[in-house]
């Protein structure tokens, strides 16, 4: 039975790795995939999804306006896929996670999606709150603040090291931009 999965965690958890270590299996065992990353996040390539530890995979751009279901039941009528993978689901829309969902219960092709759960002022973005809300599988991954408790937050940061507290919503960036930190330390650092 095919099922929409949202698999997130803060910063550097290794999303990207475990997307395309999935992805591999499947199309090592001969299966077809579609991956789609999210146009905005141009930190390595263009329509690439790309993992710290150097693993690579050319990906369909998807931004506010893609309809994930239409190119996802044009691209399957080619090649017959056997499952869908998204990373930086964070960055989809309400209406993106419902076609999504569609592409589950009517293409029965299981969506696979890997993102943030929330943004460097600790809130929700639209894309995850909607998986939260409908995925079928919600597995948090881990990583690990300074202190070794485990992170849940993204702390935003500036040039210096020093805590970002306001900005837009959305600033792509890696580790020069972002910081994974427990609840207490990221509570720590953005209240000073």
């Amino acid at each position: 039975m095919a099922k929409l999965y949202f698999n997130y965690a803060a910063m550097n958890a290794g999303k990207s790795t475990m997307l395309l270590q999935a992805s591999f299996n499947y199309r090592e065992r001969g299966m077809e995939t579609i991956e789609f990353t999210a146009k905005i996040d141009d930190r390595v390539e263009t329509g690439v999804i790309a993992s710290r530890i150097g693993l690579r995979k050319d990906a369909h751009l998807f931004d506010a306006h893609t309809n994930l279901f239409d190119v996802v039941q044009k691209e399957s009528a080619a090649m017959k896929a056997a499952c869908v993978f998204l990373d930086e689901a964070q960055f989809l829309t309400a209406t993106q996670v419902m076609q999504l969902a569609q592409i589950v219960d009517e293409l029965k092709i299981p969506v696979m999606c890997y993102g943030l759960r929330t943004d460097f002022s600790g809130d929700l973005f639209e894309g995850s709150a909607r998986l939260l809300a409908i995925a079928d599988e919600i597995r948090e991954l881990k990583t690990i603040c300074r202190c070794g408790s485990k992170a849940t937050m993204n702390l935003r940061i500036d040039a210096a090291g020093n805590a970002v507290t306001s900005g837009a919503k959305i600033e792509i960036g890696g580790n020069d931009r972002y910081v994974p930190l427990c609840r207490k330390h990221f509570y720590e650092a953005f209240s000073k």
